[in-house]
């Protein structure tokens, strides 16, 4: 049977690919186009992520999107209202009947003489292969496996009698009532699972080997709030998100030029959460500058009570070994537990895992580079959406669908049918560097070899600074000289 052909595949039905969808029937509204998502409901993080507490570690007001206001009052939002904020999107814009969910895309194949992309996907429920055809493709497909999180072999693991959980994959059955619960991690997902679980846990143990910068803020905007009265819905929502942005850029900007003065004030902060009596040196000062790793955001100071009552306690130290009843550390202390949460971080994939093929030829993305960090050299008609290291993801989706767009309305009005960056000869002996730099987290160092090189210069870099790509996205001359456009259409031609 001959696949199904759309101008347009767009991969994911999670934050971004519904935003993705809504930009382009606003800005493209006579292209056909179809969502393909692996999973059997849209939401990606927010709806596969079921741990207690889940919510977001940035403000809703930008990681909402730009085009449709947050409502509700909180700005630092939990998983189920995330969730429900992207379905409401997807019904308000008719998104909804666009998406084939069961649908993972495993292959994309190029064919420059059709000017087309083939994409196998498989049925997970039926392992049964569904082909479709398009002539642009924009992966929306997140960044990480869904499958599986990270979790680093520990010694003697088979030995605990209890539950070990990775917080990816939480049962629904999963009893801590008056249990004692070493969380192994500092990351954000730990700061997120400790104060909740502790509600009703006996003991939190927040064990790391090392600590990470943290920081409290309210979980709502009060100013948000006010405006929301005083002003329509959108002027009220426009003006806090760029408050909000100001403010992020700002305090990246003086992590960048005055680490040690970032530093200090964030560790004012802590001490005087827990006292000066607590150990603060050791088990909330990072041997690194501030925002090398992201900042771990703790709404209300919520950690640090949950820390002053005695309910969490944070031990920085190496595991030796687990045993039958817990946990023996290198130091030789032992933690006991009933249960384990390995809150160890994400396994990253490069765009969700498919296998990319040209004209017969196997892609291998790290031999590419990238093009403003949403394409990669010679690689034609696909984009894919990588939010921001160092502020709100959907910053970045935003900006990016409306590029996306941006290149497609460029292209009917040459009467092209292919766009392809190519690095130039005069810049083929340009310095590899990975793809991000100045952020070190695990997550994203066990993947840059994977990941497409940056070079020294505009237009083959990952940006990362939302003012400056504001600017380049919305305002960029497409047709550079380095996104090269070519097969004109014939007169008559179809797909």
């Amino acid at each position: 049977m001959e696949p199904e052909y759309f101008d347009i595949v767009i991969v994911g039905a999670g934050l971004s690919g519904i935003g993705a969808a809504c930009h382009l029937k606003e800005d493209c509204p006579g292209k056909s186009y179809v969502i393909l998502e692996g999973r059997h409901a849209m939401g990606g993080t927010w709806d596969l992520f079921r741990y207690p507490g889940i919510r977001s570690d940035s403000d809703m007001h930008t990681l909402g999107y730009n085009f449709k206001p947050w409502r509700e009052s909180k700005a630092i939002a939990d998983g189920p209202s995330i969730l429900s904020y992207v379905r409401e999107t997807a019904a308000e814009n008719d998104i909804d009947r666009h998406i084939r969910y069961g649908h993972r895309v495993v292959n994309a194949s190029w064919s420059s003489e059709g000017a087309c992309w083939t994409l196998q996907t498989r049925r997970p429920d039926t392992n049964q292969s569904v082909s479709f055809r398009c002539n642009v493709l924009l992966m929306c497909s997140g960044y990480y496996r869904y499958e599986r999180g990270h979790t680093p072999v520990f010694n003697g693991r088979e030995r605990f009698q209890g539950p070990i959980v990775h917080p990816q994959l939480w049962p629904e059955d999963l009893d801590y009532r008056d249990k004692d619960v070493v969380v192994i991690g500092s990351g954000a997902t730990a700061m997120t699972l400790v104060p909740e679980m502790a509600k009703l846990a006996r003991h939190i143990t927040m064990l790391q080997r090392s600590p990470t910068y943290v920081l409290s803020q309210p979980d709502t905007d009060r100013i948000a709030n006010i405006l929301r009265k005083l002003l329509p819905e959108k002027v009220a929502y426009a003006i806090t998100r760029w408050k909000n942005i100001t403010i992020q850029q700002w305090i990246y900007r003086r992590t960048r030029t005055s680490p040690d003065k970032v530093k200090r004030t964030l560790l004012k902060w802590v001490r005087k959460e827990l006292g000066e009596d607590y150990d603060v040196d050791k088990h909330f000062t990072p041997h690194y500058n501030p925002w090398d790793q992201r900042l771990c955001l703790v709404p209300n100071g919520d950690l640090f009570v949950a820390i002053r009552e005695g309910k969490v306690s944070v031990v920085t130290d190496q595991i030796d070994t687990f045993t039958e009843d817990g946990i023996r550390l290198q130091s030789g202390a032992e933690l006991d537990a009933d249960i384990i949460i390995t809150a160890t971080g994400l396994d990253l994939l490069v765009l969700g895992g498919v296998q990319f093929v040209i004209d017969g030829e196997p892609v291998d993305f790290s031999e590419t580079y990238t093009y403003k960090g949403v394409m990669s050299s010679g690689v034609p008609n696909m984009m894919s959406t990588f939010g921001y290291i160092n502020a709100s993801w959907t910053l970045r989706a935003d900006l990016t669908a409306e590029y996306f767009c941006r290149v497609i309305n460029h292209m009917d009005a040459g009467g092209y049918r292919q766009f392809t960056p190519l690095v130039p000869a005069e810049d083929g002996d340009m310095p590899a560097r990975p793809w991000i730099t100045g952020f070190s987290p695990g997550y994203m160092q066990r993947a840059l070899d994977r990941l497409p090189k940056q070079g020294d210069h505009e237009p083959w870099i990952n940006p990362q600074n939302y003012k400056l790509d504001k600017k380049m996205f919305r305002e960029g001359e497409i047709d550079d000289g380095t996104l090269v456009f070519t097969d004109r259409k014939s007169p008559g031609s179809g797909p």
